[in-house]
């Protein structure tokens, strides 16, 4: 089935300087990039994106987090867009990831896992619609 997911490279990714590197290994897998752009997120986004965490003690530091740079927003697409984009990023914890994995080479935790991805259709339409509008979205 033909789906579209988001990616985020977060702040720790910018940091680290591996757009490049993240965009190519989603191209590779054959999957296309239908809308790209720079963000800064601010709390309103973060507060709908993050909706299911407001109410955790973790939330404040992880808004904090993701508001420190911009971020490299995307929509990635393609055949089983949201599973393969998980296989290439890997699960939330480096340490869980396969080598290989986005998450396994560049991230250092939980928090600091240099990409968010949407983990379900509900979720992508959900988050293209918080960043993207419909002329920033070319397929």
């Amino acid at each position: 089935m033909f789906e579209r997911t988001v990616v985020l490279i977060k702040p720790d990714g910018m940091k680290k300087r591996v757009i490049g590197e993240i965009i190519a290994r989603f191209e590779k897998a054959e999957l296309s990039i239908v809308g790209l752009k720079m963000v800064q997120l601010n709390q309103n986004i973060l507060d709908q994106w993050y909706a299911h965490h407001k109410d955790k003690p973790f939330f404040p530091e992880l808004s904090s987090f993701m508001m420190s740079s911009p971020v490299v927003a995307m929509i990635v697409a393609g055949e089983g867009a949201i599973q393969k984009v998980f296989d290439i990023c890997g699960p939330t914890d480096p340490a869980e990831a396969y080598p290989g994995t986005i998450r396994r080479d560049f991230g250092e935790s939980k928090g600091k896992n240099v990409v968010h991805r949407s983990d379900s259709l509900e979720a992508a339409e959900k988050e293209i619609g918080l960043l993207f509008s419909d002329d920033e979205v070319f397929a």
